[in-house]
């Protein structure tokens, strides 16, 4: 596509040649290829102008930016604000992909990533191949691509998208961010139905209060002509607040669709539904009633583009793990060993929870908490930890810029029994010992980095995975 052609009614001034053919969209220097044009965009942290000779280095045969560079020669558009035309630009480029698609888009605290799992495994199941977006990967077809943020920049999701309609897929599955929705990350994507999780204080280092916080998430009821709600979130009503259309899912309040009679046992939770005054039995193979809340979305999805409740209820009965999320680590000592990313008080509280009710014997749990986030998080976790599990064992999360030491000492102030807890700050020692501890029929719990596969420290970023260690360890301490 060609320069003017990509920019016609936009108001931007053009400095040179107009007939200039744009091959892609790139906001990232390290990612530009010749032909792309790059956007010039100032970041929370970084401004792109600093990277505009890179892009031109790298092919970038144009540039848009907000101050013209009399020095560089290549095309200019000029525009006070770059970052304000990305979604824009890229849906044109893109040819608005998401209008091809049935777009679902998730939102919440917590539960996203598990509920775009599930959507995708059940519209897949429905015939609908579904393409997803996340935290943990991008899946398209037969391609998994490992992320680096929740929700990409705007011009990758809808070159992403283009790619999902191009290898066939007739469906997307979208994690949607707080941050995502303030910045305009999905700003010109055709959302055909918006969930929402639920809502607890969280990123309040960016949006500064819960409120704020709960106003961004709030934007993407405002993009979908359907909506679904968890009725037992407090903050449901704000967020259906002028919605049009909504349907509502729950455990403890009267919904739509409604789970009842819960139970868990080692392997699956069974419940019953109650669906327009009937009662229908289900079961699925995740644990927890928190994983209880991300099915009962998914299956309203289903619902709601039109599927039978039976057919979905068998589809996402056969639904196995998301990787990090209650990831089970098959193993011949006796133990079941699981790898989740709870990161938070109450995102351990429930695992530890959910894993406590099913325990025959003793629950061990590995963690640590990241630097640079919110210091509450590590006795919060450390209570969460003491009430639930018999035995913790704390060490390194991603320290990031922090000194590990004191991020322990902290995580272990908040235990009022220090016997509850051991110290081992490598992590690849501790989850070992975990593992060495463990007797037949205990549960093992190594929370924090989940699908994670590096470690974060101040001065070097290193290749961790917990799924990796645990397997390693068992092969040296072998079965009992």
């Amino acid at each position: 596509m060609k320069i003017k052609q990509l920019f016609k009614g936009f108001e931007v001034e053009i400095r040179g040649s107009k007939e200039v053919e744009i091959t892609g969209i790139s906001t990232d220097s390290r990612t530009t290829s010749p032909g792309h044009l790059f956007i010039a965009k100032k970041g929370t942290r970084l401004d792109g102008a600093q990277f505009i000779e890179r892009a031109v280095g790298a092919g970038s045969p144009a540039i848009l930016t907000d101050l013209y560079d009399p020095f560089l020669k290549v095309t200019q558009m000029i525009s006070s604000n770059p970052a304000a035309l990305e979604a824009r630009l890229a849906a044109r480029f893109y040819q608005e992909p998401s209008k091809e698609l049935f777009v679902a888009g998730v939102t919440g605290t917590k539960g996203k990533t598990t509920t775009t799992y599930l959507i995708k495994h059940l519209l897949d199941g429905l015939k609908l191949p579904c393409g997803l977006i996340g935290t943990v990967e991008t899946i398209i077809g037969e391609s998994r691509i490992d992320s680096t943020l929740t929700t990409h920049p705007a011009a990758l999701n809808q070159k992403l998208l283009r790619e999902m309609v191009t290898k066939g897929c007739r469906a997307a599955a979208l994690e949607v961010s707080s941050h995502g929705l303030v910045q305009g990350r999905v700003e010109e994507v055709k959302f055909d139905i918006a969930v929402f999780t639920n809502l607890h204080p969280d990123h309040l280092d960016y949006h500064k209060t819960v409120e704020e916080y709960a106003a961004a998430k709030k934007r993407l009821f405002c993009q979908a002509p359907i909506s679904i709600f968890n009725a037992d979130s407090p903050w449901s009503d704000y967020m259906a607040k002028g919605v049009a259309r909504k349907k509502t899912f729950g455990i403890e309040t009267a919904a739509d669709l409604q789970a009842k009679n819960i139970r868990f046992t080692r392997n699956s939770t069974e419940l019953d539904l109650l669906y327009q005054g009937r009662r229908v039995p289900a079961q699925f193979l995740l644990l927890g009633r928190f994983n209880v809340y991300n099915f009962l979305a998914a299956a309203l999805v289903g619902v709601e583009r039109g599927a039978k409740l039976e057919e979905i209820l068998s589809i996402l009965s056969t639904f196995k793990a998301v990787p990090g999320r209650l990831e089970e680590v098959k193993n011949g000592r006796g133990i079941s060993l699981f790898v989740d990313y709870a990161h938070t008080g109450e995102s351990l509280e429930n695992v530890l929870k959910t894993l406590k009710e099913i325990a025959e014997r003793r629950l061990i749990v590995v963690f640590g908490c990241g630097g640079g986030r919110d210091p509450r998080r590590r006795v919060e976790m450390a209570r969460s930890a003491e009430k639930w599990a018999d035995l913790s064992i704390v060490t390194s999360d991603n320290p990031r810029n922090e000194d590990p030491n004191e991020i322990a000492r902290q995580i272990l102030s908040g235990f009022e029994d220090p016997g509850k807890a051991s110290l081992e700050l490598e992590r690849k020692k501790a989850i070992a010992m975990a593992i060495r501890l463990a007797q037949p029929q205990d549960i093992v719990l190594i929370a924090g980095k989940g699908h994670e596969k590096v470690q974060i420290f101040a001065h070097q970023t290193v290749h961790f995975d917990d799924v990796e260690a645990a397997k390693e360890a068992l092969a040296i301490s072998g079965p009992f």
